[in-house]
């Protein structure tokens, strides 16, 4: 990834969010830049305007926790968008001491026995396995059969979720709140992006999203990033229809880099009559086949 430039739209997005007002600042004469200006940020966060100029154009190294929070508290950052300036700052750090497209090992990641054990276990509740780039993993049988729109259409690539939101023509079937899917989809590689800046696979995922779909580019121009831990997804499926579950997102801390999805459904809801639909028609063989497919992880 392009570190400094990374650093340089990012800040210079967020501080484009904010009105002096916000501040406490007063607007001044006529504003050539929305938002707050470069010496403005700087009198907020406490440095020289020169030293915050050389920070936004992507001179990270070197600089302080302080005045890393400072800047965080300037520009109004939530948790997320403050860990993401802190990343793009290890970023920068790490740029000069490592070879460019050093491979990480994110093609190799493989989804541990026990934690396939576990949702094999969650008869009555979907559960995949992602990775930072959002590859699908691994998953219980009602995961898959949740997920066999993107699994199926995988073919023998490896299925991955911005893949097939981005590119394939039946996402916004699949999931019918799509954009706001995509939203999640491009925060979460910004986050992996920051976090993993040397991996070919986050760089070669990316590179292919921005030159096939214009509905990338335009929202990973936006450099917005964002947490995405627990909340609720809408699913259709060809055969139960509509379904609109909650999430829970998990860390698995025997494995770096991978996190497990659950899904619950609302008590006395259709969707929970639906998963429930679903459960059976997994079991009793209309969904032998999306059952029984494996992805790498599994």
């Amino acid at each position: 990834m392009e570190i400094a430039k990374d650093i340089k739209d990012f800040l210079t997005t967020r501080r484009a969010k904010i009105t002096p007002d916000q501040v406490g600042l007063a607007p001044g004469g006529r504003r050539r830049v929305p938002g707050l200006r470069r010496e403005e940020v700087a009198l907020l966060a406490g440095v020289s305007a020169e030293y915050y100029v050389q920070i936004e154009r992507g001179n990270l190294s070197g600089v302080s926790e302080e005045v890393l929070h400072a800047i965080a508290t300037a520009l109004r950052l939530d948790e997320e968008e403050t860990a993401h300036l802190q990343d793009l700052a290890l970023a920068a750090a790490s740029k000069a001491g490592r070879k460019p497209g050093r491979r990480t090992g994110a093609g190799r990641q493989k989804v541990p026995e026990g934690v396939q054990a576990l949702m094999d276990a969650m008869v009555t509740a979907p559960a995949i396995v992602q990775n930072g780039h959002l590859d699908i993993l691994g998953a219980n049988a009602l995961g898959r059969a949740l997920y066999a729109p993107v699994l199926d259409r995988a073919g023998r690539g490896k299925p991955n979720l911005a893949r097939f939101l981005f590119l394939d023509s039946h996402a916004d079937e699949t999931f019918p709140a799509w954009e706001e899917a995509c939203e999640v989809a491009v925060a979460l590689l910004r986050v992996e992006a920051a976090r993993s800046p040397h991996s070919r696979a986050v760089t070669g995922l990316v590179g292919e999203l921005a030159t096939r779909s214009q509905e990338f580019r335009t929202r990973w121009a936006a450099h917005d990033v964002k947490a995405h831990r627990s909340g609720t997804k809408r699913f259709h499926h060809p055969a139960v229809g509509d379904l609109t579950l909650r999430f829970e997102a998990l860390e698995v801390a025997c494995a770096a880099g991978l996190t497990l999805i659950g899904y619950t459904a609302e008590p006395g809801s259709s969707s929970q009559e639906a998963l429930q639909l679903l459960a059976s028609w997994t079991a009793t063989g209309g969904g032998a086949q999306a059952a029984s497919r494996r992805t790498d992880g599994p």
